[in-house]
């Protein structure tokens, strides 16, 4: 695609990056080339941009390996190796690479991320698609994932986490934000919210489950260990713990929310080794059956 002139000022460009575009290119160029330059010229953030003006290709390129200061490509990017950023990854489409990620800046993928070893960023995260790293991801920033998250070791973020599909973590899950999942969320090890935790669906832990604020499920819970929550817990249908369950102090545990009362022995159960106190609602089932 070639971007021309009067094509760029219809989208009307701050007047640095236009006289730079004209200087450049004259009366224009091809899309990818044009976002090539910029990013070598030192102006990422106008390449940024561009591609959000005009949006991803069917580019299709396939490498090695990347180390570079900044990547802005419009299209898919096939890595064979690992790819190492000091800056921002801002890519159209797809980036799939055959080893680890780091990336210094922020990471925006307009589609599917699948990285065979670990991601780690240093910024925000953006993921229009799927996530798919064979180890663990750690997000220094934000981190927002469109598809479904499937990661074979832990996942670290420090800022807000937002899952809008199902997600499965291989180990430990921690967030030191609010944790929202618009599915289910199944975590191979410890479940650890440093605020809220909420997700649409259910909640499965193999270890235990801590939310420094609210802890809520529109299905159930269930973990292996200890259910925790510095506010209230409300589940909508049954909740299990290996250990012990614990609400706040001045909080309440309410199971069965989404199920109708004369069905909660069978759908609303509250298993425990012992009754957890504060428990408003939901059928008292007794120590979970080995």
């Amino acid at each position: 695609m070639v971007l021309t002139r009067s094509f760029v000022r219809a989208k009307q460009p701050c007047s640095d990056g236009f006289r730079w575009f004209v200087r450049q290119f004259d009366e224009g160029g091809h899309y990818q080339e044009l976002l090539d330059k910029m990013v070598a010229a030192g102006r990422v953030g106008d390449a940024c941009w561009l591609l959000q003006q005009f949006g991803p290709t069917g580019e299709v390129r396939v490498v090695d390996a990347i180390e570079a200061d900044a990547i802005v490509f419009a299209g898919t990017l096939q890595v064979r190796g690992s790819v190492d950023v000091e800056g921002v990854i801002h890519v159209g489409r797809s980036l799939h690479a055959g080893g680890g990620l780091r990336v210094g800046g922020d990471l925006t993928v307009g589609e599917d991320l699948r990285v065979e070893g670990g991601v780690r960023g240093e910024g925000r995260i953006d993921i229009g698609g799927d996530l798919r790293a064979g180890w663990g991801v750690d997000c220094a920033g934000e981190l927002r994932c469109r598809g479904e998250a499937r990661i074979g070791w832990d996942l670290h973020c420090a800022g807000r986490l937002r899952l809008d599909g199902g997600a499965c973590v291989g180990l430990d899950l921690h967030g030191k934000d609010d944790i929202r999942c618009s599915k289910g969320l199944q975590v191979g090890g410890e479940l650890i919210a440093e605020a809220g935790l909420r997700a649409e669906q259910g909640i499965t832990a193999g270890g235990s489950i801590h939310a420094a604020l609210h802890l809520e499920a529109g299905w159930g819970i269930k973990a292996g260990a200890v259910v925790e929550a510095g506010g209230a817990i409300r589940v909508g249908e049954g909740l299990h713990a290996g250990e012990a369950i614990r609400a706040g102090a001045g909080y309440g545990v309410f199971a069965g929310l989404g199920v109708h009362m004369e069905a909660w022995e069978a759908s609303a159960r509250v298993s425990a080794p012992h009754r957890p106190e504060g428990l408003m609602s939901g059928w008292w089932a007794g120590p979970v059956a080995c």
